[in-house]
């Protein structure tokens, strides 16, 4: 149902209104005492109703899943950590060239076992900065995608600001001068008095 269309069968006596804005599925009607916002493409309430002294004004913004934003960044962070790690320290001409194997003397007395232990925990140890570098690089990517998701998820909004209550959003068009229109007619300028138009500066005559 078209309420934008319809808004004159929600209002008082003696209301008017002054202009109306649709939105994709809904739309900003502004009244003599009201503005009317209809939201049927978004979470909670299909309509909210807002007396125009407490419309603050209304802005144009952008909003996306902060989560994704959340966990891309915390792997990019790890994977220029873990790159940066592997590509600085060189582990393999620490520990690559160290052998542990004694023959048959470590097995004559019995820590054989333990020595090839200790000869296996150097191997990887050596090949620790590769699979920093490795698992550096998968962290970057899955960071590229995660990001990838989150401006892919980001929406332009239409945000009515409410005083002492939660702001109101809604799908917001490209046009810019959509939101100005809105604007102008939620808070309109304060018209000059005749008085101030006319008004003279003072004279230098001291009599009255």
């Amino acid at each position: 149902m078209d309420w934008v269309a319809r808004a004159e069968s929600l209002l008082y006596d003696g209301e008017a209104i002054e202009a109306d804005v649709r939105l994709d599925r809904g739309g900003v009607v502004v009244t003599s005492h009201r503005v009317l916002v209809f939201t049927p493409d978004r979470e909670g309430p299909n309509y909210r109703q807002v007396d125009r002294p407490n419309v603050e004004g209304v802005d144009a913004t952008t909003s996306g899943d902060w989560s994704f934003l959340e966990l891309g960044v915390k792997a990019l962070v790890v994977g220029i950590v873990l790159v940066a790690a592997g590509m600085t320290v060189s582990l393999d001409s620490l520990v690559g060239n160290v052998s542990l194997d004694s023959g048959g003397a470590a097995s004559a007395v019995g820590i054989g076992g333990m020595l090839g232990m200790l000869q296996t925990m150097l191997t990887l140890m050596a090949q620790l900065d590769d699979l920093m570098r490795l698992f550096g690089g998968l962290a970057l990517a899955f960071a590229a995608v995660v990001l990838g998701v989150y401006l892919w998820s980001r929406d332009r909004l239409l945000v009515v600001r409410v005083a002492g209550d939660d702001d109101i959003e809604l799908a917001a068009p490209d046009d810019e001068s959509v939101v100005e229109r809105i604007e102008a007619a939620i808070v309109p300028e304060t018209p000059t008095s005749d008085a101030e138009e006319t008004a003279q500066p003072p004279s230098d005559d001291p009599l009255p």
